[in-house]
């Protein structure tokens, strides 16, 4: 079992919302994980550059995907510097951990890494999904997660609202689609408004 539960049907959906949202020529994926959705990207992509900041999960992905389309970057999306633009930008259940206090900053970054025409596009859990988590008493943007280990750590955990996104990112100046896949996932594509 991993964070998606059953790997095979999380590849199954995995596989269906990329070929539903097809990431097509240069693409950049933030916070890639394990590698699960690169497979996927690489098999539609011109060329893949993943970058998460746990060297362990890019260790895991590099053995994963083993495709000559893909680069993988230890990098923290916040500090990382490139002259690179890209025609898509991808993330999966990273846009859930941007500190409400970044969002802002972090749209503007995206913006500078498009190509003109190009566009955002993310999957994220549902505020709906919400209660699975323990947040930290008083601490709105905080969840506490326990290792196997029983060490305890607090990550920002901000769930999606389809509604408020799309409003908040229009007052951002980006055009937004949101929809929902399944009960527990909201998949969005978003360009800059012209």
């Amino acid at each position: 079992m991993t964070a998606y539960g059953d790997v095979a049907v999380a590849r199954a959906r995995i596989a269906r919302l990329v070929a539903e949202m097809q990431p097509t020529g240069k693409v950049l994926e933030i916070a890639c994980g394990t590698g699960l959705w690169t497979a996927e990207i690489a098999g539609r992509a011109d060329t893949v550059t993943a970058i998460d900041a746990a060297p362990e999960a890019i260790e895991i992905a590099r053995a994963r995907v083993t495709s000559a389309k893909v680069t993988f970057e230890v990098a923290d999306v916040f500090s990382w510097t490139t002259s690179a633009r890209f025609d898509v930008v991808f993330f999966s259940a990273w846009l859930s951990h941007v500190p409400m206090s970044r969002l802002e900053q972090f749209w503007q970054l995206l913006r500078r890494l498009l190509v003109g025409g190009g566009r955002v596009l993310f999957i994220d859990e549902h505020v709906d999904v919400r209660e699975k988590e323990a947040y930290v008493a008083g601490r709105d943007e905080i969840v506490e997660r326990r290792l196997r280990d029983g060490e305890t750590f607090g990550i920002v955990k901000n769930f999606v609202d389809p509604q408020r996104l799309q409003n908040r990112l229009r007052e951002l100046g980006w055009d937004c689609e949101i929809r929902r896949d399944g009960g527990d996932w909201i998949c969005g594509e978003a360009r800059p408004a012209t």
